[in-house]
Order: structure tokens, then C-alpha cells, then sequence
């Protein structure tokens, strides 16, 4: 049987160790030259010998086990930055890829039916089928959001997407805990409420 380090990693496994740069250079332990370069190589890397050698120099999280990946057949978890509670990698909603091509393609989903709508009342107002002109704001609109899915695609869009969304989503939920402790705070000295 081989050992742990020569194993083939998930996707799961390469988001556990995209999340634990991203608090690296949140933390300062990182700059953004080095966390690109160790994120890039983490979403190629195939082994968890090859991730385990991108954090080997970080210190593990708070309340992690001394592994930097989690073991094959468990739930894996990671800490969240802001609250210290951990959480299952692998969202609810969909891998990172889907959401980020229906964000990618919603527009063009919302703005062809209106226009294919309107080119229908046209049609029936004017009693007869009016020349299809929704195929020129359809056809190389959708040609472009193509060449962008596949190319963002095969770049790994989708991964940096997600990490930087996540980044923004700690980062309001931060804001909202200061907000909040701000707002305690000017409760107490005027006596309790």
C-alpha cells in the first residue's frame, strides 16, 4: 500500500489547502506574488505530497489536526478565519465551477428571452414572422461567453473565483462582528437595556 504523500488528492483536498494560503497571506505569512504562485500549484497539484509540500511552512490553523489535508473517507474541515468554527468543504450550492458559469452566462440568460419576447409581439402585432433579428444580439454574445467559459475554464477562473468570493464573504462577516461589538459597546455605559 503506498503512503499517504504518493495518494491522489481531491478537489476537496486542493480547496482545504487554497483556504489555508488564503489565511496565510490574510495573516501576513505570504505575499500575493508567493500565494498566487502556491495557489496556482495547489489546484494543479495531483498527490497530497505536492500540497502537503505548499503549507509545510505555515503553521496549522487553530484547532486543526497536524495534517494539512484531510485523510481519505472522512469529512473534511477547514477553520474559518473569522469565527474559528469548522466547516465542510464542497458547498451546498454546487461545485465552484457551476456557480461561477451561471454568473458568467446569467446575463445573457436574462436579456435573450427578452428580446426573442419582443421580437414575438412584433411578429404578432404585425401579422406576419418578422425577420428573426434576436439571433444578432443571441449568436455572438453567447459566441463570446463561450470562448470565456472555455478559456476561464481551462485557466481555473472558477477556483480563483471562488477563493476570492469566500475572502469577501469572511471579510463582510468580519465587518459585521465589529459592527456589532461596536454597537454593544455604546450599549454598556449607558446601563443595561
Amino acid at each position: 500500500m503506498q503512503g499517504q504523500e504518493e495518494m491522489r488528492a481531491a478537489d476537496e483536498d486542493r480547496q482545504l489547502v487554497a483556504d489555508r494560503l488564503r489565511v496565510a497571506v490574510d495573516e501576513g505569512r505570504l505575499d500575493l506574488h508567493e500565494y498566487d504562485e502556491r495557489l496556482q500549484r495547489a489546484y494543479a497539484a495531483r498527490t497530497y505530497g505536492e500540497l502537503d509540500a505548499l503549507v509545510v511552512d505555515l503553521p496549522a490553523p487553530a484547532g486543526a489536526a497536524t495534517s494539512a489535508l484531510a485523510v481519505p473517507g472522512g469529512p473534511a474541515a477547514t477553520v474559518s478565519a473569522s469565527g474559528g468554527s469548522a466547516r465542510t468543504t464542497g458547498s451546498p450550492g454546487g461545485s465552484a465551477t457551476a456557480r461561477w458559469l451561471a454568473g458568467v452566462w446569467e446575463p445573457w440568460l436574462k436579456a435573450v428571452p427578452v428580446v426573442v419576447a419582443i421580437w414575438a409581439v412584433s411578429s404578432l402585432l404585425a401579422a406576419d414572422v418578422l425577420y428573426f433579428w434576436p439571433g444578432w444580439v443571441a449568436g455572438p454574445w453567447g459566441a463570446v461567453l463561450l470562448v470565456r467559459s472555455v478559456s476561464g475554464i481551462l485557466s481555473g477562473e472558477p477556483a480563483r473565483w471562488a477563493v476570492e468570493r469566500e475572502r469577501r464573504r469572511e471579510k463582510r462577516a468580519r465587518q459585521r462582528e465589529r459592527k456589532a461589538a461596536r454597537r454593544k459597546d455604546r450599549e454598556l455605559p449607558g446601563g443595561a437595556v
